[in-house]
């Protein structure tokens, strides 16, 4: 992880403590990737035919969950669809559309905690699977502190390879934990982490106050054997409609990021047809 930007103003007392929190379900109401679907299809990076593919492949994934063979393909398949993507033209559709298809999908829940883990003076760290150049945007919006997401490579012609060079997904996401507690001195006892997906479970069992939020129906079943809190989030809401006290574009953001390309953030795309209407829905409550 690399690249840190100083947070600014603050003096932490050893040990310092942390708030590490998936993103897609757990901050915000949709795939952060798959929000941005239509965009990129307009930009021309993918076709009708692949967003039909991904749809079918969120809908199996949906119905009857994925195991780690079916997320490897999905990865491949998906590394496969970003080769050749001009990564400026990514970070420029993801800019463009940031604040119309993200701000009204937080969760008010979620961006409460964010403000009171900040208050309590921990920072905030997005931990995610989906790629650095729609996480990395998405965490400033928040004022995270860190980023940690899916980073592929680039090539000399600027373009994304088909390659990963760092996959944060279940294992990896945890060692990002313990990798970042060891270098900015947290106290992983002490720390939080919240997430809706039992992949996540090495990342919450790495924390001493795991939480599962919206989780699916195995984090559920663990989160009651291990007797770990299981938070609702049901309040999309923009930022700025929330209450004044609430200044998280302010804050700025440090970002270590693991990140990724696009590959990982192409990887939402399997999530978008079946969430489709249950995102469309909670979009319209929060209107």
């Amino acid at each position: 992880m690399v690249g840190a930007y100083a947070r600014g103003v603050e003096n932490h007392s050893l040990p310092r403590t942390a708030a590490f929190f998936d993103l897609d379900k757990t901050v915000i109401a949709k795939s952060s990737t798959l929000t941005f679907s239509k965009s990129f299809y307009q930009g021309g990076l993918i076709n009708r035919r692949a967003v039909l593919r991904t749809a079918y492949s969120q809908f199996v994934f949906l119905a009857g969950g994925a195991d780690h063979d079916q997320m490897e393909r999905m990865r491949e398949y998906l590394s496969a669809l970003c080769k050749g993507w001009n990564v400026q033209q990514v970070k420029e559709i993801v800019a463009e559309t940031l604040h119309d298809l993200i701000d009204p999908i937080i969760y008010d829940e979620a961006a409460s905690l964010i403000e009171e883990h900040h208050t309590a003076g921990r920072d905030v760290v997005i931990v995610s699977t989906s790629g650095a150049e729609v996480v990395e945007p998405i965490g400033e919006m928040l004022g995270a502190d860190r980023v940690v997401a899916t980073r592929m490579v680039v090539g000399a012609d600027g373009c994304f390879t088909g390659e990963i060079e760092y996959y944060a997904y279940g294992p990896t996401k945890a060692e990002a934990v313990r990798q970042l507690a060891e270098s900015e001195g947290y106290d992983l006892a002490r720390c939080y982490a919240y997430s809706d997906s039992i992949t996540d479970v090495p990342m919450l069992e790495s924390v001493g106050h795991p939480h599962a939020v919206n989780p699916d129906r195995a984090l559920r079943r663990e989160a009651l054997s291990r007797e770990w809190p299981v938070l609702v989030f049901n309040r999309p809401v923009r930022l700025k409609q929330r209450v004044p006290g609430l200044s998280m574009t302010a804050r700025p953001a440090l970002v270590a990021a693991a990140a990724v390309g696009a590959a990982a953030a192409t990887a939402g795309l399997v999530w978008y047809a079946s969430r489709r209407r249950a995102g469309a829905a909670l979009a319209a409550s929060g209107a």
